[in-house]
């Protein structure tokens, strides 16, 4: 395992590895003329010639860093727009880390894994030191930085409390000087600062989606929600709360001075050493602002399609429908039910040279190459339907509408689909084939809609069992009767949640999706055409071999992946009663 671990580190990579200033004259960063007097610099200092250029003033050293990284084949990582993970900083001693020009992002104990910024990813060294000092099988994943950023970094971090308790009580014995907050000049110094940023962490390290900061009359709450589920962190004293709400405003480009009207920002940082988004939102209450921020990590945001939990018989339904040239695709379910990231994955499927994919979003969630994405915005009279009217106009293979709210975005939608795109959308309704009253309701004409719709996509998110602690036992007689099992056939193993440290003692770790999909044919057509009622729909797709939520549902429930209380807390169960 370690021979393994070295392997993943010691690069390969300057086998291929591209002298750095020739990269820097492909990207016409420097001129060849620069290039020529850092080298003969070089020959008198016999320093590095990206070291050079940067003392020359040639180029700056968040350009070097990039470059580097590239012509090495090396990730790289901007420290100034980072925050580091506590737990992973103590693992190694502030004079390790300056000796070698490190700094350490993150640390997962469960996989043994470290992620550090190093200035040489090629100091075997400082790699080896490393693992004698935590673990011999220790993974150590290197991201490229620059020798002065990591120094930067190093007296920031170092010497100052980082744990959320620490710096709690660093701020109950020492007095907070709210007019410095704002101020760029050695901010670190601020407990209120780290205060935020080890919030921040801890959410992210949770796989939180969303951190709520709410007032009460006397004290502060923190709830995270984690995997779909609302969860206390911390209670804190109402008197931290200022101070915290001025920091968050700084961050995300919001107005500090307004506390009466709601607001939005958007925080872009490096959280352990990739690459986190958040979506901020203030709403005054009558206990003052409460500010709720969505974690949109990148990491997870783009899932391949074949990961997103579909069987063999889904994925292929879902792949021919994504085949059709032209036509709508609607992707249905609740608020946070995971329809971008199917969308997302759909688009990632298909993203290719040859096709041309726009989006119009509200917000845009994750950044795509390739796809050329659209915000909507109130501020420059840009809604879905004017976007969708737009983007016509700019030779779209693909449309990608956010999500279709009111007539005229459902006009242009299917308009676009219509004359020959391919467009998808998310609609707010509880299933699959509720879609198509939805779609009436808002003003689509039948004849229109029959024809134009590919598929309808019906989600949700249930929580995974986590598989240390599942605890099995034999299916009830009421449970029998929800799989379909008879009486004279011997009950099913099941498993329920039990709780250990591995998952936070909640009994669930992550989540899954489990889907309906309604593929459209001519018969289906020819009944939204006539405005069949939805139980003629309903009928007509069953014999076609349609699966409701619920059997998805209960497929994972056999298979063990979740439980039936779970399925039964996000679907209505009942009716197979």
């Amino acid at each position: 395992m370690q021979h393994n671990a070295r392997c993943m580190n010691s690069p390969s990579i300057t086998a291929n590895r591209r002298p750095i200033g020739q990269t820097l004259i492909t990207h016409g960063v420097i001129s060849e003329d620069q290039l020529r007097i850092a080298l003969l610099e070089q020959m008198k200092t016999n320093q590095p010639v990206g070291k050079l250029l940067v003392s020359l003033g040639f180029v700056s050293e968040a350009t070097l860093r990039d470059a580097l990284g590239e012509s090495m084949g090396q990730k790289s990582v901007d420290l100034a727009n980072s925050i580091v993970d506590p737990e992973a900083l103590q693992l190694v001693p502030r004079e390790m880390a300056k000796r070698h020009m490190l700094l350490a992002l993150s640390y997962s104990r469960t996989e043994q894994r470290l992620r550090i910024a190093i200035s040489d990813p090629n100091d075997i060294v400082a790699l080896d030191k490393l693992r004698t000092l935590i673990h011999p099988d220790l993974l150590i994943e290197s991201l490229l930085a620059g020798e002065s950023e990591i120094a930067r970094a190093i007296d920031q971090y170092y010497g100052h409390e980082l744990s959320i308790d620490g710096i709690l009580h660093e701020i109950e014995t020492g007095e907070i000087d709210y007019r410095t907050l704002s101020a760029s000049l050695d901010e670190y110094s601020q407990p209120v600062v780290r205060l935020v940023d080890a919030l921040l962490t801890d959410a992210v390290k949770r796989d939180a989606s969303d951190i709520h900061f709410e007032p009460e009359a006397n004290f502060l709450r923190i709830r995270y929600r984690v995997d779909g589920i609302l969860r206390q962190i911390r209670a804190l004293h109402k008197s931290y709360w200022a101070a915290m709400a001025v920091r968050i405003k700084v961050i995300s480009g919001m107005n500090i001075a307004e506390t009466r009207a709601p607001q939005d920002g958007r925080i872009s940082i490096n959280v352990s050493g990739h690459p986190v988004d958040f979506r901020v939102a203030s709403q005054p209450t009558i206990h003052g602002e409460n500010v709720v921020l969505r974690i949109l990590d990148r990491q997870k945001g783009i899932v391949p399609l074949d990961r997103i939990g579909l069987d063999e018989r889904q994925l292929n339904m879902m792949k021919l429908m994504v085949a059709r040239p032209e036509g709508i695709i609607l992707v249905t379910g609740p608020t946070g039910s995971g329809k971008t990231t199917t969308l997302y994955s759909v688009l990632n499927h298909i993203n290719e040279e040859g096709v041309n994919i726009m989006t119009l979003e509200d917000p845009v969630e994750y950044p795509m190459a390739m796809i050329r994405q659209t915000s909507v915005a109130e501020s420059a009279k840009l809604d879905f339907a004017n976007g969708i009217r737009s983007m016509m106009r700019q030779d779209p293979d693909v449309i990608l509408v956010g999500e279709i709210r009111d007539a005229d975005t459902a006009e242009m939608a299917f308009r676009a689909a219509m004359t020959g795109h391919q467009v998808y959308s998310t609609l707010h309704t509880n299933s699959a084939i509720g879609a198509i009253p939805r779609l009436l309701d808002i003003g689509v004409l039948p004849d229109i809609m029959a024809g134009n719709i590919i598929g309808i996509v019906a989600q949700r998110l249930v929580r995974r069992l986590c598989p240390h602690c599942r605890k099995p036992y034999p299916a009830e007689v009421h449970e029998c009767k929800l799989l379909g099992v008879a009486e004279n056939q011997p009950a099913p193993i099941l498993y329920r949640a039990a709780g250990c440290e591995h998952c936070d003692y909640q009994g669930y770790r992550g989540r899954m999706t489990i889907m309906e999909l309604l593929r459209m044919d001519g018969d289906l057509d020819d009944l939204i055409a006539r405005r069949a009622t939805t139980r003629e729909l309903r009928n007509a797709a069953i014999a076609k071999g349609f699966r409701p939520l619920s059997d998805d549902g209960l497929r994972r429930v056999i298979d063990g992946s979740t439980s039936i209380e779970e399925v039964g807390r996000v679907i209505d169960l009942t009716e197979r009663m």
